[in-house]
């Protein structure tokens, strides 16, 4: 019967490992053989992506695929994400993480703020809300998850927020890797932390960074993007106590809630692969042992293909028509959310984070 649980997965994880290849094969024709390139200058990813959301739109995604691409999205996306913790050399998480921290709680900050002046200018239901806030501020759909059972929102409410959050998070995804390269002037640090405080969903800011790692040759900048992301998905720990009480205060009934079923366990899996990478350098490099190139190398290569076979099961999995029923005032408060965030991040770093540095 394990077995059997495990197996019906397969197809799905195949679907999306076939939209990868198909994704890396458009890629080399476009960017090689059409534009001359010899490395293509085009994201996998991106081409993942919208492949993933065409066929997933023009046809209807089979029940014995979307176990496997939920498997996909949700498992594989974070082991592709573990894997990119060998790309850290010693210390820098720790170096990315004090600088990536106040720039968080500011952008956090200010969204909660601008969120509750639109409930009140338009009117729209306080729990639905405060799941836009939180998704747009901390993790985007786990975090929706997370604080729904504790401020007893309703599956519509549910469904619109993450809606909301899928429409904005794919769209900043798309476009702000190469607005960033603009604005920041190519600058790695800066542009990993407006990736990773600025784009919604865990997914979407590994999708962006592998985005413009592929479009500017920029390692550096996916590993400050990830960590950034990470260190802002903690801060769930502390948001979702905190809507409970905001929530709660005005009612008498209560929601219980676990730190221990919240808590985003992959992290420690990041950074254990970064543990593992100072301890490889410590240990082989300094031996001069090339098999430990190879393995940084090879573990590089398979993040890359878990996380655009993870993108490839978002877009299969994003559906059109459920966005477009979303109605016009959430869709406001999302995108009001997405712009507040930008633009705190930009003008935050622009004015503290400059000088920090």
């Amino acid at each position: 019967m394990i077995i059997n649980k495990y197996l019906v997965v397969i197809p799905g994880i195949i679907l999306a490992f076939v939209l990868y290849t198909l994704s890396q094969g458009f890629n080399n024709i476009i960017g090689i053989e059409l534009l001359g390139y010899n490395k293509s200058p085009i994201s996998t990813a991106m081409i993942a992506i919208l492949l993933g959301i065409f066929f997933g739109n023009i046809f209807k995604v089979r029940d014995s695929f979307q176990k496997g691409l939920d498997f996909t999205r949700e498992y594989i996306l974070k082991l592709g994400i573990i894997c990119l913790g060998i790309q850290l050399k010693p210390f820098e998480f720790l170096d990315f993480g004090k600088i990536a921290i106040p720039l968080i709680i500011i952008c956090i900050i200010s969204v909660l703020i601008v969120i509750k002046l639109l409930i009140k200018k338009l009117k729209i239901p306080t729990r639905m809300a405060y799941l836009i806030s939180i998704g747009s501020t901390v993790c985007g759909t786990t975090a929706i998850m997370a604080t729904a059972p504790v401020i007893k929102a309703n599956k519509s409410e549910i469904s619109y927020a993450i809606a909301n959050i899928t429409l904005f998070g794919i769209l900043s995804m798309l476009l702000y890797p190469y607005f960033s390269n603009f604005y920041f002037d190519g600058e790695p640090l800066l542009i990993g932390l407006f990736l990773g405080t600025s784009i919604h969903e865990t997914s979407q800011v590994a999708a962006a960074g592998l985005i413009y790692e592929q479009q500017f040759n920029s390692p550096e900048t996916l590993n400050i993007a990830t960590v950034t992301k990470l260190i802002r998905n903690t801060f769930l720990i502390i948001m979702i106590p905190l809507f409970a009480f905001l929530y709660n205060r005005g009612h008498k009934r209560k929601k219980s809630y676990s730190i221990l079923t919240i808590f985003p366990y992959f992290v420690l899996g990041f950074v254990g692969m970064i543990i593992l990478r100072n301890i490889g350098d410590q240990v082989l490099a300094f031996n001069h042992n090339d098999n430990w190139n190879e393995v940084i190398d090879l573990i590089k290569f398979f993040s890359k293909i878990f996380l655009t076979m993870a993108m490839a099961a978002i877009g299969l999995s994003t559906n059109l028509k459920d966005i477009k029923q979303m109605g016009y005032k959430p869709f406001i408060v999302g995108f009001i959310a997405m712009l507040t965030v930008g633009i705190v991040c930009i003008l935050t770093i622009e004015s503290y984070l400059k000088f920090f540095i």
